[in-house]
C-alpha cells in the first residue's frame, strides 16, 4: 500500500484538480508525520494581569492548565496595536517595511500582491490552511486571506466587531463578515462562532492525512465588550470597583475573558478528542496589551466601558510604547516534545514566522528577508537563551529598540528614554541622561535598522479610502 501512495495521490489531485505543484507538496506532508499541525491563537486587547498564571482576577483555567504544562513566554514582545502585530505575525519582518500605513490599525491592504505569508509557505510545505477571526489586513475582499496563502476563511476582514452584530465603524468597512471571501449576514456571538469553525477545522484535520495550519485571531476582548450570559452569571455578584459603572464594566470584561479561555478549551479539547494534541504545536499570545478603558465607536448596542484591562506590574496600555503596550501573555503547548518552562529570552512576534516555516521544512524560493529568527532552541531548552539581537518596534509616534535587556524609546518629537527593563520591569527609572554612551549606540543601531523601513504609501494604494 505504502508503494501505491504517491500514486493515488497523483490521481486524486487530478480529480480535485491541484496542481503538480500542490499534489507533490501534499505527498511530501503525507510521507512526514513528524511535522506539527500548528494551531496559532492571537487574543486581542488583553492585558498582562487579566490571566489567572499573572494572578489576574478573571477566571483563565484552562490557559492556566496549558501554562503550568508547557513553555510560558514571559518576554514575549509585539506591536502596540492590532494591525501591526498581524503583520508582524505572518511575515517574519519589522513592521515598518510594508509602508507607514502598517504602523497603526488599518483598513488597507498591508502586504504587496503575491506576498508570501506564514499561510503561504505552510501551503507550500503541503499544509491545509485555515482562518478564522479577525483579519485586519486589508479589508476588502481582494486584500482578504485567501489572496495570502489561506485555502479558507472566516470572520471579519475589518478590525474588532460587534460580538452580536458583527458590525465594524460605520462606512465602507462597516459588514465584513464572511466565509471565503463571500461576506455574509448570520446570527450568533462572534466569539462562539470563530471558534465552532476552528474546531471543525481541527477535527477534519484528524482525517486530512496532510498537516495543518489554524490560524485562531479572536476579536475577543477588544471593544465592544460583552459576552454570552453563562460567562457573566459566574461574576453577578463580583466586586471589583466602589464604583456600579465601572464595576459593571469590569463584570462584563471579566465574562469576555473567561468566554475566551472557554474558547481556547474547546479547541484544545478538539485536540484530545480526535487524537492530534501530542502531534499539534499550540501557540498564543495576545496582539498588543491592555485598555484601560474605552467607549464604543462600532455599530453596536453595546455599552461603553469605563474600566476594562490590567497590565500591572508593567507601566502602560495598548497604543503606547511603555511594556504594558508591547510585552504580552503568551506561551506554547506541544506535549510530549515542549517540556514545563519558564522562557524569559527576548523574543518578537515577527519570530513565529522563521520559527514556524523552519518546523514545516519550508524551502523558500528566495530569499525571506526575515528580521524575526528561529526560536525553536530556547522553547525546547536546547538553548538557556538567545544570542542578544535588536528587537525593532515602529509605531506611530515613535519607535522602541530593545538589546541586551536594554530598552530605547525615541519619540516623533525627539525624546528620548532608555530603561533597563531585565532589572526594572515597571520601567520606574528613565536612564537615558546617565548612560548618553548607551543612547548613542543604541540610537545608531535604531537608525542603521530604520533604513530598511519603507516610507511612503505604495503607489497602488494612494487614494485609496481608509475609512477607520
Amino acid at each position: 500500500m505504502t508503494a501505491t501512495r504517491p500514486l493515488v495521490l497523483a490521481l486524486f489531485a487530478v480529480l480535485v484538480g491541484l496542481t503538480p505543484s500542490t499534489a507533490r507538496a501534499a505527498a511530501a506532508a503525507d510521507a512526514d508525520p513528524a511535522r506539527p499541525n500548528i494551531l496559532l491563537i492571537v487574543a486581542d486587547d488583553l492585558g498582562w494581569a487579566d490571566v489567572g498564571w499573572h494572578g489576574g482576577r478573571f477566571r483563565t483555567p484552562h490557559m492556566d492548565r496549558l501554562v503550568r504544562e508547557g513553555v510560558e513566554l514571559d518576554r514575549h514582545y509585539v506591536q502596540p496595536v492590532c494591525t501591526p502585530t498581524r503583520a508582524a505575525l505572518l511575515s517574519g519582518r519589522w513592521t515598518g517595511r510594508f509602508g507607514p500605513h502598517a504602523l497603526a490599525p488599518s483598513n488597507l491592504r498591508i502586504f504587496p500582491p503575491g506576498y508570501v505569508t506564514l499561510a503561504s509557505a505552510l501551503r507550500e510545505s503541503g499544509y491545509a490552511t485555515h482562518l478564522a477571526g479577525k483579519w485586519h489586513l486589508g479589508s476588502r475582499e481582494e486584500w482578504g486571506p485567501q489572496n495570502y496563502g489561506f485555502d479558507q476563511s472566516y470572520g471579519s476582514f475589518s478590525g474588532a466587531v460587534d460580538p452580536w452584530t458583527h458590525g465594524y465603524r460605520k462606512g465602507e468597512y462597516e459588514k465584513t463578515w464572511h466565509r471565503n471571501g463571500k461576506r455574509l449576514d448570520e446570527e450568533g456571538n462572534a466569539t462562539e462562532l470563530v471558534a465552532a469553525q476552528a474546531v471543525k477545522w481541527v477535527e477534519a484535520g484528524a482525517a486530512a492525512k496532510r498537516p495543518w495550519f489554524v490560524y485562531v485571531p479572536f476579536q475577543a476582548v477588544h471593544i465592544p465588550v460583552d459576552a454570552p450570559d453563562e460567562y457573566k452569571r459566574p461574576y453577578a455578584d463580583a466586586m471589583f470597583d466602589p464604583d456600579p459603572k465601572r464595576n459593571e464594566s469590569l463584570q462584563r470584561f471579566a465574562a469576555f475573558v473567561t468566554q475566551l479561555d472557554a474558547k481556547v478549551g474547546d479547541l484544545v479539547a478538539a485536540l484530545d478528542r480526535t487524537g492530534q494534541r501530542r502531534n499539534t504545536l499550540v501557540v498564543f499570545t495576545s496582539d498588543n496589551g491592555g485598555l484601560w478603558a474605552g467607549g464604543n465607536a462600532y455599530v453596536s448596542k453595546v455599552p461603553p466601558t469605563p474600566a476594562l484591562s490590567s497590565n500591572l506590574p508593567l507601566r502602560g496600555q495598548k497604543a503606547q510604547l511603555y511594556d504594558g503596550g508591547i510585552r504580552v501573555c503568551a506561551f506554547a503547548s506541544w506535549p510530549g516534545t515542549l517540556g514545563q518552562r519558564r522562557v524569559s529570552a527576548f523574543m518578537h512576534v515577527a519570530d513565529w514566522m522563521p520559527t514556524l516555516t523552519k518546523l514545516a521544512r519550508w524551502q523558500p524560493k528566495g530569499d525571506p528577508k526575515f528580521d524575526g529568527r528561529d526560536v525553536w532552541p530556547v522553547l525546547t531548552g536546547a538553548a538557556a537563551d538567545l544570542d542578544p539581537r535588536p528587537i525593532y518596534i515602529p509605531a506611530n509616534g515613535g519607535r522602541v529598540l530593545l538589546h541586551g535587556g536594554w530598552k530605547l524609546i525615541e519619540r516623533a518629537a525627539g525624546k528620548v528614554e532608555l530603561y533597563d527593563v531585565a532589572r526594572d520591569p515597571g520601567e520606574a527609572t528613565d536612564l537615558a541622561a546617565a548612560e548618553p554612551a548607551r543612547v548613542a549606540a543604541m540610537s545608531a543601531m535604531l537608525a542603521e535598522i530604520r533604513k530598511g523601513d519603507l516610507t511612503t504609501l505604495p503607489p497602488d494604494l494612494k487614494g485609496a479610502k481608509e475609512a477607520f
